[in-house]
Order: structure tokens, then sequence, then C-alpha cells
């Protein structure tokens, strides 16, 4: 196409203004390069999707992505353009502003990625109409100065406010059966290990690396020469020293989860934890049930209004009187080294931590009753007893803990 190529020689001759002592001129070009950068990433983008439509890559056994790469694109750049390529068509609004400049790429993606995980985490299929407000809040977002981060943020706080909103499913980000961890050797003898967790997972291991990654002088007391990425290579390496530790002793009473939870005031917004966002009331409510958690009550401007006191919710000595209780988590009988302890009735509630409020749960039984409709209930006999859901059993008759199975109700009485 001689026009872009001739576009092309009038910008590779470009430069900044020779005289510009204000700096005026050199900003209103800068200005404009912006807009047409944007303008350009959307006509790739509209270039890739008509190469995918005539199937070009696919008659020689390839993909469209593996083509846009062996052009010269960067991997990330092509997984964006994928997925531009995959939603613009029912994102006509979002397409529109993409293709006069006025979003950056970085923008568009997010947005797009934004819509995608308000379609996971919603239990029911989006409705065009539905998408479209959300499309149109998001873009509103971007528009009016929101960075790429934030607007994926507010997409996300949607999404959990749906899920607040419904009681069936769990979103993809809370749900446990979607974790997967792969390890894999290297041809050099190096292991690359890939992960894909839930929030609170990926929560606890960014605490955890950021609060021993910090940069250290050397002893000579330069500064140190570690990449951050060498840092927390090294503050995982720590972390499974004081796992192997910690596993050697007496570590039953120690609480599960480090946990600093932000409340908007108002109640309006979900609570955030500090590096992976909001999080639904369900996920709250199970992290706090057994570590250490701080609140922290915000008004609407995000100042705090109060600072509440770390508070160990279940201490190492009724961690353990719990433990000599129920021997095993109530639910599936997993070994008590696998499990938290469970607010029968929850703390935000009125709930004591006390014997009678408390029982065994492994992390899995621990979401299926915060996410799947099962209750427990302290029997008269001061041991937990187990409510299925009606998809279970229509008559929602209790089962006995896991290590009286042989006991029932009556025999309770």
């Amino acid at each position: 196409m001689p026009e872009l190529t001739s576009l092309l020689d009038q910008l590779i001759e470009t430069t900044p203004p020779a005289e510009d002592p204000t700096g005026t001129a050199t900003f209103d070009a800068l200005n404009v390069l912006r807009l047409i950068r944007n303008i350009v990433d959307h006509q790739i983008v509209t270039h890739t999707a008509q190469l995918d439509d005539l199937g070009v890559a696919q008659k020689t056994g390839s993909t469209t992505k593996k083509m846009v790469i062996e052009m010269g694109f960067a991997p990330a750049a092509a997984l964006r353009a994928m997925r531009s390529v995959d939603a613009l068509p029912e994102l006509p609004a979002l397409a529109r502003h993409a293709a006069d400049g006025r979003l950056s790429p970085e923008h568009v993606d997010a947005i797009i990625r934004g819509i995608t995980q308000i379609e996971k985490r919603c239990p029911a299929t989006l409705s065009d109409d539905e998408r479209s407000e959300y499309e149109i809040e998001l873009l509103g977002q971007a528009l009016s100065g929101a960075t790429p981060a934030q607007v994926f943020e507010h997409a996300r706080t949607i999404a959990n406010a749906l899920v607040e909103a419904t009681d069936s499913g769990i979103p993809a980000a809370d749900d446990a059966s979607l974790n997967t961890v792969n390890v894999h050797t290297t041809d050099d003898g190096r292991i690359d290990i890939r992960a894909d967790l839930t929030q609170v997972v990926g929560e606890k291991f960014l605490a955890m690396i950021d609060e021993r990654s910090c940069p250290r002088p050397e002893p000579d007391g330069a500064d140190d020469r570690r990449t951050a990425e060498q840092r927390r290579a090294d503050a995982f390496e720590l972390i499974l020293d004081q796992a192997a530790l910690g596993a050697s002793i007496d570590s039953i009473g120690s609480p599960r989860t480090q946990l600093l939870l932000t409340i908007p005031a108002t109640g309006a917004d979900p609570a955030t934890l500090p590096w992976t966002g909001s999080v639904s009331q369900a996920t709250a409510k199970r992290l706090s049930c057994d570590g250490s958690l701080t609140e922290v009550v915000l008004d609407d401007e995000g100042v705090p209004l109060q600072m509440g006191r770390t508070n160990l919710l279940f201490p190492a000595h009724l961690r353990k009187a719990v433990i000599v209780r129920d021997s095993c988590c109530v639910k599936c009988g997993a070994p008590p080294s696998h499990t938290q302890v469970h607010h029968v009735r929850h703390w935000a509630d009125g709930g004591p931590a006390d014997l009678d409020n408390g029982c065994l749960l492994c992390q899995r039984c621990h979401t299926q009753v915060h996410h799947h409709g099962w209750d427990i209930v302290m029997g008269s006999d001061r041991h937990p007893w187990l409510v299925p859901p009606v998809s279970i059993d229509p008559q929602r008759r209790p089962l006995p803990a896991y290590n009286r199975r042989t006991m029932r109700l009556d025999d309770a009485a």
C-alpha cells in the first residue's frame, strides 16, 4: 500500500522542533504522535482481524497469533491484538473510540479484559444490554483519566458486586477447582514453575514475597545489587526454608492468614485486599475465620476512619482445644494440619472466638461452606453438625461431624 509506505517515510523523517524555548511545539507534536500511535495500533487489530477472517495462517497449518509473532510483533503485543480481534465485534462503542485514537491500546485491552472478568464471575450469561451497559461504564472510567490498571480493577469491583447479588456459583477468582501449578525441568536443569491460583492464594504469596524481598545494603554499604526478580527468587527460597522449619515444630496453633481488609464505610463497594484488590463478602469472611485480621474502614475519599487492632481470632490454645474435640475436618476428615478454624457464627455478626463457636474445616470444605450453601450448627452436645444444601438433601437433615459419623441427631438429643 503506497500511502502507508509514504506515511512511514514521513514518520521516520520526523524530528523534534529545532527551536522551541517553551516546549509548546514539542508537547503538541508528542500529543499528535500519541494519537497516531493509538490509531496505528487499532489498524493493526483491524488488519489482523482481516487476515484471521481470510484464514491466511490456517492455510499453512499455523495460527494468526503465531504468524503475527513471526512478523516481528512481541508475543505480548500479539496476544493483546488477538484479544481485541475476538472482543471488539461485540463492543462497538469501544471499537469506535479505539478507531479515532482517543484510547490507548492498553486502555482498550483493560476494558476487554474487564468485560471478560465480569462475564466469568457472573453466574448468568450477560445479555447484550448488560454487556453494553458495562462497556459504557468502563469507557467512562478510561476517558475520565483512569489508568488501565484502575479500569480493570473497577471491572473486578463490578464483578464482585454481581457475585454478591446471587446465591449460585462462585467467581472464577475464588474457585479453587481452577487452581493449577505446573513444574517443568528445562534443558539446562533449571526449574520453571507456573501457577494459576485463586485471588486468596495469590494475596498470601504476594504478601510473603514482598515482605522478604526488600532491597538490603551490600556488605560494603552499596545498594543491593540484585534485580527485583532476583530478590523475589531469594525470598521464595526463604519461604520454602521457613516452611520446612515450621513443619518440624508444633505449629498447629499458628494462624493461617495475615490479612489487611479495607472496608468502605458506606458498604457500597466490596472490601479489598492490598495486593489483589476487591473480594466478595463470602471470601472476606472465609479468610478472616482463622488468621490475624486488621480492619481499616475508609470514608468516601479513601481516608481511614477507623483502624482496628489486629485480632488473633483463634489463638493457639483455643485451636488446640478445637482439634481435641473435632480430630479432623468435620466435613471430609482431613487431618488437623490441613485445616482452619471456621466461625460457626461469623465474627462480623458478633460470633465469639470460643470453643462453642469454632470447628475444623480444610481449605476445600471451608470454601464449600462459604460459597456452596452448606451450613454448620452447634448442637446441644457442643459438637458441630453439618446442614447440606437443598441440592444435596431437600430436607436439609443435619449430619454429624466426620469423627462422629455413627451418630444421629436424635442420639445427641
